[in-house]
């Protein structure tokens, strides 16, 4: 990459981009979708291999966290730890993300 030239109208008061991206979805109130969607698309890497292929539907309505299961003894298991999961959640992705989990 080239480096500016010395008489060149680059300002200095640069800022990392994962800096400026945040400060954006601050300012436009996007932040709290955006970690919904994160959230979405992490579940897999989150939950591992056995609850993500037996999730069959995954969507977050008013901070809800809907989760479809195809196995009923892996809703069994994520019912009785809730609140292991929802802690997860907010530690990843913030405390506001979801308040509860519903297991359909």
């Amino acid at each position: 990459m080239k480096k500016p030239a010395k008489g060149s109208s680059r300002k200095s008061n640069t800022a990392p981009l994962k800096e400026v991206f945040e400060e954006l979805l601050e300012t436009y109130k996007l932040k709290d979708r955006y970690n919904e969607q994160k959230l979405i698309a992490d579940w897999g890497t989150i939950m591992g291999t056995t609850v993500a292929k037996r999730t069959e539907k995954l969507f977050i309505k008013k901070k809800v966290l809907y989760v479809q299961l195809s196995s009923g003894p892996v809703k069994k298991e994520l019912m009785m730890n809730k609140s292991k999961v929802v802690k997860i959640i907010a530690d990843q992705f913030g405390e506001g993300t979801i308040q509860d989990i519903v297991f359909l």
